[in-house]
């Protein structure tokens, strides 16, 4: 992606502030969606960029816009970025894209998409853990409808006694740089964890087959 707007841009929090510091963004506050004391909340961005700011500060929760689709609400950020030509693999279309922008820590927690994804990471690093689709089983999804894609399994507090199985797993782990993309197959379980300030997108296709899901 080096040939991205973005590249150069994003690192650069007056740009972002001035291109969409007036606009109210959705963010998460707390450790993560599995989290009792996890919450939502509507901001502007330009509060959101200050929260980023003030992360170190014991006072100041951890805020993350997450799995958002911002570039069809500020369309000066969609030209900063460029659909990778892997996205149109199988001959398939773009599904969603999400940004992903938040302060080190920030955490999503082990689940799987239905779909196709390339993670993009414009700026900072992430740690990135991946497990294939087959052991789904093994990872104790949730039982709710609605979690089902996620797994019971807490990957930064992992209870032995419960899920004693879980460290003979095999996986892949890698982290992902700025300036690097990574493809997660579909179902395939990840979870991800930004080591610094943090700005990614996720772009979504679906095979031709299945442009009628």
């Amino acid at each position: 992606m080096d040939h991205w707007p973005a590249k150069s841009k994003w690192n650069d929090m007056n740009y972002l502030r001035r291109v969409a510091g007036f606009r109210t963004v959705p963010v998460e506050v707390g450790k993560n969606y599995l989290c009792p004391e996890w919450k939502q909340e509507l901001i502007t961005f330009s509060e959101f960029l200050e929260r980023i700011r003030s992360n170190d500060s014991t006072s100041v929760e951890t805020t993350y816009l997450a799995q958002h689709q911002l570039f069809d609400q500020i369309q000066e950020l969609q030209q900063d970025i460029v659909i990778p030509d892997y996205c149109f693999t199988g001959g398939g279309e773009i599904r969603s894209l999400n940004a992903w922008f938040g302060p080190a820590g920030t955490v999503t927690p082990l689940h799987h998409d239905p779909h196709h994804n390339i993670l993009a990471q414009v700026v900072g690093k992430k740690y990135v853990r991946l497990y294939s689709a087959s052991l789904s089983d093994e990872l104790h999804p949730h039982s709710e409808t609605m979690l089902s894609n996620s797994s019971q399994v807490d990957l930064d507090n992992i209870d032995k006694k419960e899920f004693p199985n879980i460290l003979d797993l095999e996986f892949q782990d890698c982290i992902l740089e700025e300036g690097e993309m990574l493809y997660i197959p579909p179902k395939w379980w990840h979870y991800v964890r930004s080591l610094t300030t943090s700005f990614s997108v996720s772009f979504w296709w679906s095979d031709a087959e299945k442009l009628d899901d």
